[in-house]
């Protein structure tokens, strides 16, 4: 029997679906275009912001599906990680800072390489609707990017 890493992701993920009963594939989404720009000025000096996919461990952040903003300070010593799709039975999102790598980019900061950290991270819901990420989620985010200054954007999927 062959190992479950054997078979490649995209494969997985379409023959899963498609015993649940689905018919038609998920259509993977594809950019012609990145949204990326050169820095605006050298990494020492630019704020850093963090947009993860978990959502805060309240009963707010469990309950929401929309954008959610959270102070960086005080570090989260949980997230709400039960409803996204993670290997359960082999790994645990118990530790906070491998998705949410505030303490690691404080570390950054006092040792000069970034000029600082957003005041707030934000949590994106894992929407499958292409659709409603690219005209709803990711417009919200880059709102609340600029409203915080922030200069570079890490994306931490979960």
């Amino acid at each position: 029997m062959p190992d479950i890493f054997d078979v490649p992701y995209m494969e997985r993920t379409r023959d899963y679906y498609r015993a649940q009963g689905y018919e038609k594939d998920y259509v993977w989404a594809h950019n012609t275009q990145t949204p990326f720009t050169p820095l605006p000025k050298p990494l020492n000096e630019c704020t850093v912001g963090l947009i993860v996919t978990a959502m805060p461990d309240t009963e707010a952040g469990r309950a929401n599906r929309l954008v959610y903003s959270t102070l960086s300070t005080p570090i989260p010593e949980s997230m709400y990680t039960d409803e996204l799709s993670w290997h359960k039975s082999i790994t645990h999102t118990d530790d906070v800072g491998s998705f949410l790598p505030i303490a690691q980019l404080m570390v950054l900061v006092d040792e000069g390489g970034i000029g600082g950290i957003a005041q707030r991270f934000q949590s994106v819901p894992t929407e499958y609707s292409q659709r409603n990420t690219t005209e709803s989620d990711a417009p919200e985010i880059l709102e609340r990017c600029r409203e915080d200054n922030i200069d570079i954007a890490i994306l931490v999927p979960l």
